[in-house]
């Protein structure tokens, strides 16, 4: 007996829910790689955030829920999970598997990346939230588009095309600007110009695959896996090694050094007991004074 045999079982446990266009079993041995990568990934920045300095764990924070809310989707996917039926495009060639995990995945992950970017840019929380808010509009109108059998799912495709393009000219314009004034210019146009061109293939991967079914399912899943891979764990690993040389205090990340403060380094419960001593010394004479005017 072989004892590192392995087998997925994972479609005959979890029987694929389209008739026609469905997972296959070698596009759920990669499923289960890429939910490796995320899920190792996830565990070593969690154990970097242990030896991060302290109130310099922002970063951390941000990608471990990004790589966590991935690594749990793709085992949902891995397993034949998270998905429904859904008529082809052409309504004639049965129902195609849509994994309605993927955009969970999307929907929950992606906004900590994009926390990560206006953080790093120094843009207002008021274009960090719009930023956010994009995302939520892109991801949801595909969802729905994906879910549709006729044509009108292109509607919806391109109204999650505007949503990339307003994030895209956020990222490359409003956050080049705030980046350049305090003088991270070059890591960050780095960094969004990756997510920004990773984000642009997006649209071709959903267009031959959820969109229109040109594709097969698992084609579809290795397109999608190598982008996320991309995007997330890439990223993630990148950030974290750039931002040993970043000054928190030029980000105006006041809230990660002592708390959340009005200025980063102004700890009142750290100072010493000298000037409390001062303050009552200097009190003294005030208390003293009237009764001299009464002798």
């Amino acid at each position: 007996m072989n004892i590192i045999q392995r087998s997925n079982d994972a479609l005959n446990i979890n029987p694929p829910s389209g008739d026609t266009y469905h997972l296959s079993v070698h596009g759920s041995d990669w499923l289960w790689a890429v939910t490796a990568i995320y899920l190792f990934s996830f565990l070593i920045v969690v154990g970097l955030s242990y030896f991060a300095r302290t109130g310099e764990r922002i970063f951390h924070y941000l990608f471990t829920i990004s790589l966590f809310v991935g690594g749990i989707a793709y085992f949902a996917m891995a397993s034949d999970l998270g998905s429904t039926p859904v008529l082809t495009s052409s309504n004639s060639t049965g129902t195609r598997e849509i994994f309605y995990a993927r955009y969970i995945n999307w929907f929950v992950g992606w906004p900590p990346l994009i926390i990560t970017i206006g953080l790093i840019s120094g843009v207002s929380w008021a274009t960090i939230v719009y930023d956010v808010i994009l995302s939520w509009i892109w991801v949801s109108t595909w969802l729905s588009g994906a879910l549709i059998a006729t044509h009108y799912k292109w509607g919806f495709f391109a109204f999650g095309l505007i949503a990339y393009f307003l994030l895209a000219a956020s990222f490359l314009h409003i956050g080049s600007i705030t980046a350049k004034r305090i003088g991270i210019t070059r890591h960050y146009t780095g960094i969004s110009g990756w997510l920004v061109f990773l984000w642009l293939l997006y649209p071709i991967a959903y267009g031959v695959d959820d969109g229109g079914n040109k594709i097969s399912v698992t084609s579809g899943f290795i397109f999608f896996g190598i982008l996320d891979v991309l995007t997330v764990p890439l990223l993630s690993f990148a950030v974290l090694f750039l931002s040993r040389t970043w000054d928190y205090r030029a980000l105006n990340i006041y809230f990660t050094q002592y708390g959340r403060v009005a200025q980063a380094g102004d700890f009142p419960e750290r100072e010493k007991a000298a000037p409390e001593a001062t303050t009552t010394t200097t009190a003294t004479p005030a208390a003293s004074a009237p009764a001299e005017q009464t002798v």
